[in-house]
């Protein structure tokens, strides 16, 4: 059995070029992480982590303004990173507390009852 291949009218039945359309999607913007950062150096800026961590956000929020993505990712990456050193410890150094402080208390108590 011969099979004819019908061209759809409009088309040529020659070699046709492809075509590529290119499309610009919009990326999400860095995140400069500048609340977490002013609470990190409100509440806990042991070390000065949390002014490290402000510096950053506002330098990845300078370098976003300006277009510099590349910049802003590297800033903002730092800062996340501080961010997190700071509310790390700062949990740690807060349980610590938490739990030391009642045990001296209770210890101080029971040695002035004797």
């Amino acid at each position: 059995m011969d099979h004819v291949y019908e061209v759809p009218s409009g088309q040529s039945g020659g070699p046709t070029g492809v075509q590529h359309t290119v499309v610009n999607v919009p990326t999400e913007p860095t995140r400069d992480y500048l609340v977490w950062s002013l609470c990190s150096f409100v509440y806990g800026n042991i070390f000065c982590l949390g002014l490290a961590a402000l510096i950053y956000s506002v330098k990845a929020r300078d370098q976003k303004m300006l277009g510099d993505q590349d910049g802003a990712r590297r800033h903002a990456s730092t800062a996340r990173t501080l961010n997190i050193v700071a509310t790390v410890l700062a949990s740690v150094v807060i349980i610590v507390i938490s739990i030391v402080v009642p045990i001296i208390v209770i210890a101080i108590s029971l040695k002035n009852h004797r």
